[in-house]
């Protein structure tokens, strides 16, 4: 419709334009031209012809040209909704599968990170226990080499009691042949 009125616009003003400014060069028979058709129109602007015709026929004509107009713009509009209904569709189908197919690598991912998780708790859980393992260790070793001393103290005196044991047997010997 809008280019319809830009047409009828321009048709207007290029038919004002020649019935209003004169020619460059005005000559005899451009006049008398002009003098002809602006004498075929009366104060109102019609012609005789128009009138003869009636406006109802002039009406009617353009009312025509405007529904002819009007309906090859609606099948055209009616056309492209019904070609932008359908790419609508596919693009919305296309990004249905691209959704699941995200949502699908989102499981998979999520299932990826729990086993890392798992791996992770357990390492960290065997570190834990390997360093729990290194202390008792240490604290068993260190018991040990305690009871390794205790041990030689023991054997030291040991033989220091077996060294006084002979001593005192000795000792008792002598004093019994002295005392006989």
């Amino acid at each position: 419709m809008s280019s319809y009125y830009s047409r009828t616009k321009d048709l207007t003003r290029t038919r004002k334009s020649l019935t209003e400014s004169p020619p460059s060069s005005p000559s005899y028979t451009d006049k008398n031209y002009r003098h002809e058709r602006l004498s075929r129109y009366d104060s109102s602007g019609e012609s005789a012809t128009e009138k003869a015709l009636g406006r109802t026929s002039s009406y009617t004509r353009r009312e025509t040209r405007l529904a002819a107009l009007n309906r090859q713009e609606q099948d055209s509009t009616a056309k492209d909704y019904k070609k932008m209904y359908a790419e609508a569709l596919q693009e919305n189908e296309r990004l249905k599968f691209r959704l699941q197919d995200s949502k699908q690598e989102l499981v998979k991912i999520r299932s990826q990170l729990e086993k890392v998780t798992q791996r992770h708790d357990r390492i960290s859980e065997r570190s834990t226990v390997l360093e729990s393992e290194k202390r008792e260790k240490q604290a068993l070793e260190k018991r040990v080499s305690d009871m390794e001393e205790e041990l030689k103290v023991l054997t030291e005196l040991k033989s220091d009691n077996q060294r006084l044991k002979d001593e005192n047997g000795a000792l008792i010997r002598v004093i019994s042949k002295l005392s006989k």
